[in-house]
């Protein structure tokens, strides 16, 4: 889902020679759900494995040629990435993890954590100040989704949930955008909005998204959204203009950006593949 660009900006300015020549297809993943340009440049993806068995699920790295190795394993069905500092963090069902450069995890939030008992917790992303942000997508059917902001210390705190806006249906992909606001990709509605951190407020960005995914920051401010469900990827323009930039895959799952910002990672899952789609 790496969409954390302006998090990385000051790391991804010394990145030039990470990738010394771009990889265009990564295959052979098993249910790739997210992507993510990590601090040191490498591009990490979280991989399912066969769903609801716990235990098989990872988190691979990609080096500069595309070769993949494991970086995490042992985890049940992980999904959202995020870094923050010198840690990645990464959703697992009911619980968030938390990872080192050695790729040794622990868990940063357990389910007992969470105010309301999670059901399908999905994407992540981080702030400046270190607080991590959290969708729990519901049952996927439009019931029980809920946005948590964790701080540094672990504590959960409920922003908003479909009990408190019926606009809130199964909450997805997840940006900052400025100083109190969060961006927020729904699943079933296939909209995006603008979430006010402190009031939970929503505001309406753009829509037409069908299963909406994941959303990520371009260099210059533009917007890319993925649809799950109908295997597109799309941009956004700083007036909500939508047009679509690639249609075809079989699932376009979390996305993410590269190091240089010039490729959308488009995971797609059902396909197994991580792919770089040009932007500029």
């Amino acid at each position: 889902m790496f969409k954390h660009a302006i998090l990385m900006a000051a790391v991804i300015a010394g990145m030039s020679s990470a990738y010394a020549e771009t990889p265009t297809t990564v295959t052979g993943l098993k249910n790739p759900e997210s992507a993510l340009t990590g601090p040191d440049g490498r591009v990490y993806v979280s991989e399912i494995g066969e769903f609801d068995k716990d235990g098989d699920g990872k988190i691979t790295v990609i080096d500069k040629d595309g070769k993949a190795q494991d970086f995490v394993s042992g985890l049940d069905d992980p999904k959202g990435l995020a870094v923050s500092g010198k840690h990645i963090f990464v959703t697992d069902k009911k619980r968030v993890l938390k990872v080192d450069k050695d790729g040794k995890w622990t868990v940063f939030a357990a389910a007992e954590a969470f105010p309301i008992a999670p059901q399908f917790l999905n994407d992540l992303e981080a702030d400046a100040q270190g607080n991590i942000y959290v969708s729990d997508s519901g049952d996927t059917k439009g019931k029980g989704g809920a946005v948590y902001r964790i701080d540094k210390n672990g504590k959960v705190a409920l922003i908003t949930n479909s009990d408190k806006d019926a606009q809130i249906q199964s909450p997805n992909g997840l940006l900052t955008d400025g100083k109190g606001s969060l961006l927020e990709l729904d699943l079933v509605s296939g909209t995006l909005y603008r979430i006010k951190v402190k009031t939970g407020k929503l505001e309406k960005v753009a829509e037409g998204f069908g299963g909406g995914d994941g959303v990520v920051r371009g260099t210059k401010g533009v917007l890319y959204t993925s649809d799950w469900k109908n295997g597109s990827v799309f941009s956004v323009s700083k007036k909500g203009e939508v047009k679509l930039l690639k249609n075809g895959f079989k699932s376009a799952a979390d996305i993410g950006l590269s190091h240089d910002g010039k490729f959308i990672l488009v995971p797609d899952m059902q396909a197994g593949e991580l792919v770089w789609l040009p932007v500029n």
